[in-house]
C-alpha cells in the first residue's frame, strides 16, 4: 500500500501560544497528534512529550518485542494496538510525573490520537478530543468518541447533537493525559482499503468545520498536503478561535490497469 500524507499545525487567529503538538513518522507508519491543555501551565509541553513518548515507545518495541506493557494486554486486541496502548498511558505517566515535580506545570495536560499502520491493519488509540475520521467512499465517519462533558451528556440523551455544538461547555474534558497517575486509553483496529484517507485533527479543526467541509477538502484535494492546507485555511476563515492541527492519511489507489502492468513487466525485465 503506498501511502501520501500531509501535516501541518497552525496557532490559530486568537491563541497567543500553539499547544498543538504532531508527529509524522512514515517509515514506521505512525502518525501521532496531541492538543496540550493548561495555558500558563504549558500545555504545549504536555503535548510535545505525549509525541516523543509514544513515538520513542513504538520505536523501541521495534527493535524489543518483549518490552513490557504498562497495563496488561486487551485479549482481543492485536500486538500493535496493544502496544500504542502502552505507549499513550506511559506519555501520560511521564506528563503527570512532570507536573508534580514541577509547579509551574500542575493543571498541564493534553489530548492524543494516534495510529500505527501495519499493511492494511490500522490501530488506533485516543485520549481527549482530538479526533480520528475516515473517508471512504465519499463518506466521511469519525472513529473516535470524544471523551468530554458534553458528548458523554449526547450519548447518555442528556442534550442534543445540536445543543452540544452549541455549548459553552464543549473544551471540558472527563479524560486526557497527565490529569492522573492513570489514564483509559481507548483502542480499536481496522482493516483500510485503497483509497481511504484518514484524518487525525484537534478540536481547533473539529469545532470551526463542519464534517461536510472536510470531507470535501479530503475529496477535492490533488494531494494530502493540500487538502491539510485547505482545511487550516477554512479553520481560519470561520474565526480560528483555537489552534488547529491536522494530519491526513491516504491510502493512494493504484492503477492495476494493462498499461501499469506492461510498465511493471517491463521495469523488472530490466533488472
Amino acid at each position: 500500500m503506498r501511502i501520501d500524507a500531509g501535516a501541518r499545525t497552525d496557532l490559530g487567529r486568537v491563541r497567543k501560544n500553539n499547544e498543538d503538538s504532531f508527529e509524522v513518522l512514515p517509515e514506521l507508519g505512525l502518525y501521532i497528534l496531541s492538543d496540550g491543555m493548561g495555558g500558563e501551565a504549558h500545555g504545549e509541553i504536555a503535548s510535545r512529550m505525549a509525541v516523543e513518548a509514544i513515538a520513542q515507545h513504538c520505536r523501541d518495541s521495534l527493535l524489543d518485542p518483549k518490552l513490557p506493557l504498562l497495563e496488561g494486554a486487551v485479549a482481543d486486541l492485536g500486538v500493535r494496538t496493544n502496544r500504542l496502548a502502552s505507549s499513550i498511558q506511559l506519555a501520560n505517566r511521564m506528563i503527570y510525573e512532570s507536573a508534580q515535580k514541577h509547579p509551574a506545570q500542575r493543571g498541564m495536560g493534553a489530548t492524543v490520537v494516534a495510529v500505527w499502520l501495519d499493511g492494511s491493519r490500522m490501530s488506533l488509540a485516543h485520549v481527549g478530543d482530538s479526533r480520528a475520521y475516515r473517508l471512504r467512499g465519499g463518506a466521511l465517519e469519525q472513529l473516535t468518541q470524544d471523551h468530554s462533558l458534553v458528548a458523554e451528556q449526547v450519548r447518555r440523551g442528556i442534550l442534543t447533537q445540536q445543543q452540544a455544538d452549541e455549548s459553552e461547555m464543549q473544551s471540558v474534558l472527563i479524560r486526557a493525559l497527565g490529569i492522573d497517575a492513570t489514564v483509559q486509553v481507548d483502542a480499536d483496529e481496522h482493516t483500510l482499503i485503497e483509497g481511504d484517507t484518514l484524518l487525525l485533527c484537534s478540536d481547533g479543526l473539529s469545532r470551526m468545520v463542519t464534517d461536510a467541509g472536510i470531507a470535501s477538502a479530503l475529496l477535492t484535494s490533488l494531494n494530502s498536503q493540500e487538502a491539510v492546507d485547505r482545511m487550516i485555511e477554512a479553520a481560519n476563515d470561520a474565526g480560528g478561535e483555537d489552534n488547529v492541527t491536522a494530519v491526513a492519511i491516504r491510502i493512494v489507489r493504484e492503477s492495476h490497469g494493462p498499461w501499469t502492468r506492461f510498465m511493471r513487466w517491463l521495469g523488472g525485465s530490466g533488472s
